[in-house]
């Protein structure tokens, strides 16, 4: 008990004395983040993370483990980080979080009743936590995935999730959780994943029934009663270790010799594994715990008065945006600046000798012509210039300044934005000679990659070339910016196309939709198969297929996996309707995953559907769960095809697509075919399609007819 009084105290003078040096200064990232965030760090027991203080700005700062949209904290990812302590209600202040992410700690205390209600992603497994899950989970209607998994939760699940309805992954697993699933749950319409193993869950499970779930584990609770037909025909579905109602006796559960009778609880299972302390034990421990938390609030309760009354008495300044630097676009007042003060803003030392070294070693190598002629070679002009940049053994690229690509670009005005896009924002730009580019601008860049990672980056984006692969032509590193420049080719995608209402959709035949599959086919055998070090796209679907007027394409973001943070490009994709099932499990892509998600744009040629649509019939919501088991019945592919076609399409041709289709989206990797083996069979109807060239309908438009000579 001394020690323990010992060890507080000093974690509240420690607290106290890192408070009480709180600069009084208005920063960059929002004034309620930063209270959040620094209640946080006191609640966590002031760790030594690099970056953190006390009083500092975040977002400014590139604190470890914390990623900003201009000056909001929207994700914290601390994983294996070492920490302590607990967390509290404070966590609710967070004014635009999307992750947190605190797995694999010490973190004990129970989960806060107040959270963001901007929280999409929530992991806190393989920590200390008690208590029970709290009810408030309700409040978090845009969770799409949630862990709790490995560690000591008790209590009845609380019947708070009819709110939840775009939760994907809920992990409960490895807990003492107990009671019955609650009827709420039965709200979860897009709940893929469920685990719930090794608790003390009991009932039934038929309010899981009616879910699309693919991935369900209830396996060593108490579960009873029969399985309903439907849970049965789920891909993964693991249930040993339940007393269920069932006609052979269930396997035992690890942890347990015996098992109880069908629908009672185990009692000496229960007090095997979870052994009740002696009276005298438990009162000790609930002495313990009740002047721990009493020093610990009051600790917290001063640490919050003291930054309070510093930010109360903290003079206002005013903000920069980091995302948009605020540099002079016009020439002559660039030139004119002093070339040493101006380098010295634009550039650290570090990124100067890394572009420095990289145009050293591809110097002597053919430069391609300036992209502007109105820009010239100048070594006295910091920024206002395109320099050459030629990576080793590939094709040079250009690097832009941030005034020129302002200029380019309006402003980064909305006019010229093309779109959205899980990286950044996607913007026109033009250059004085008219010559057009499309400019990729990173969001939260800085913090993301630094500048040497983003250079040999740009080296290997340098190097693909392939006439179904975007071009790129340039990058922009200034200012902790991270922007790639590529050859304009189209501002209208496939997923545009088939899902925005374009007109030229009508324009999709049958051969023009083969046309775009093939030509994306050999984009992705390119990038597996045909560079020095194969490319993983891992983000690939319709809005990824720039298409033009003449249906033509090319596919963009190719080899930008590395630059995609939060809690990696792999949950991104095991949320997306394009994701392969492994990515989930495994965290990682390869090029199956991306065999997959071609499957996927495949469909969506084939039906006009978009890979999960609420707007349809519930049995059609996904895509692929609704369109795979058709794929072999004739009567009912016809109708899956997307009615634009007017039936205008030969029966074998599509029954060659819809195997093709079939074999790409199998659920177990190794059974699905490499890209070459994809692009090959498409030719191969290509081909046939010529020999039966009158069994297409001659009265397709300009565009499609140009398909059509390709087919």
């Amino acid at each position: 008990m001394d020690m323990l009084r010992v060890r507080m105290s000093s974690l509240l003078v420690v607290s106290l004395m890192v408070i009480s040096s709180l600069p009084c200064s208005q920063g960059y990232t929002d004034e309620q983040d930063v209270f959040a965030i620094n209640t946080l760090y006191v609640s966590l027991g002031a760790p030594l993370l690099p970056g953190w203080r006390i009083g500092g700005d975040p977002c400014l700062e590139a604190w470890q483990g914390v990623q900003c949209v201009n000056s909001n904290i929207t994700a914290i990812i601390l994983n294996a980080a070492n920490l302590g302590g607990q967390l509290t209600n404070a966590l609710g202040n967070f004014t635009s979080m999307i992750t947190i992410d605190l797995s694999g700690n010490h973190i004990g205390g129970s989960i806060p009743e107040n959270l963001p209600p901007t929280l999409r992603k929530f992991f806190l497994a393989g920590n200390q936590l008690n208590g029970s899950i709290p009810s408030s989970l309700s409040n978090l209607t845009l969770l799409t995935d949630m862990s709790l998994t490995n560690n000591i939760l008790q209590g009845e699940l609380p019947d708070a999730f009819q709110t939840l309805t775009g939760l994907v992954n809920l992990d409960l697993s490895f807990n003492n959780l107990s009671g019955k699933l609650p009827p709420s749950m039965a709200s979860l319409l897009s709940l893929n994943t469920l685990h719930v193993q090794n608790n003390h869950i009991s009932g039934t499970l038929n309010v899981l029934q009616d879910l699309p779930l693919g991935d369900l584990n209830v396996e060593n609770n108490l579960f009873s009663g029969p399985i309903p037909q439907k849970l049965l025909t789920i891909p993964n579905f693991k249930k040993d270790g339940n007393p269920f109602n069932i006609s052979s006796p269930p396997s035992p559960a690890p942890a347990s010799s015996s098992l109880p009778p069908p629908g009672a609880p185990s009692s000496e299972a229960s007090s095997s594994q979870n052994p009740e302390p002696p009276a005298k034990n438990r009162n000790s421990s609930t002495i313990r715990f009740i002047i721990y938390s009493a020093i610990a609030v009051a600790s917290l309760f001063v640490a919050l008065l003291l930054i309070l009354v510093c930010v109360a008495k903290c003079p206002k300044t005013q903000k920069v945006e980091l995302g948009r630097p605020k540099v002079p676009v016009d020439n002559e007042k660039l030139i004119s600046q002093n070339n040493d003060s101006g380098r010295d803003v634009a550039k650290s030392n570090a990124e100067k000798e890394k572009e420095d070294e990289i145009n050293k070693t591809m110097r002597g190598l053919h430069a391609m012509p300036s992209l502007d002629a109105n820009v010239t070679e100048n070594s006295g002009v910091p920024s206002d210039k395109i320099q050459t940049v030629t990576p080793e053994k590939q094709s040079p690229v250009s690097s832009f300044s941030i005034a020129t690509l302002q200029q380019y670009t309006d402003s980064f005005g909305e006019e010229n934005l093309i779109s959205n896009v899980k990286l950044g924002k996607v913007y026109l730009a033009e250059l004085s000679d008219g010559k057009l580019l499309t400019v990729l601008n990173i969001d939260n860049a800085d913090s993301a990659m630094p500048t040497d990672e983003f250079l040999e980056l740009v080296s290997i984006l340098s190097g693909l070339r392939h006439p179904n692969v975007l071009e790129l032509v340039g990058y922009c590193a200034e200012f902790g910016q991270r922007l790639l420049v590529y050859n304009h080719f189209s501002r209208r995608t496939l997923h545009d196309i088939l899902h925005g209402g374009d007109n030229i959709k009508k324009k999709l035949s049958w051969n023009a939709r083969v046309h775009i599959a093939l030509g994306a086919a050999r984009a992705l055998e390119y990038l597996h198969e045909g560079c020095q070090s194969p490319v993983i796209h891992e983000n690939f679907e319709s809005a990824c297929i720039l298409v033009d007027d003449g249906l033509e394409i090319r596919i963009s973001e190719c080899g930008l996996a590395p630059l995609m943070v939060s809690d990696s490009a792999a949950q991104v994709r095991a949320r997306s309707s394009y994701g392969a099932p492994e990515v989930s499990d495994s965290g990682s892509c390869t090029d199956k995953s991306d065999v997959y998600s071609f499957g996927v744009v495949m469909l969506e040629l084939l039906t006009g559907h978009k890979p999960y649509d609420r707007s349809r019939p519930r049995e059609e919501w996904h895509l692929v769960r609704w369109a795979s088991s058709q794929l072999y019945d004739i009567n009912a592919l016809s109708r899956m095809v997307d009615t634009s076609i007017d039936g205008k399409f030969p029966m074998k041709s599509l029954s060659w697509f819809a195997d093709i289709i079939n074999r790409c989206i199998q659920q177990e990797p190794e059974f699905r075919p490499p890209m070459s083996q994809v692009v090959q069979d498409l030719s191969r109807m290509i081909e046939d399609a010529r020999t039966n060239a009158s069994t297409i309908s001659s009265s397709s438009s300009e565009g499609e007819a140009k398909a059509s000579e390709q087919l």
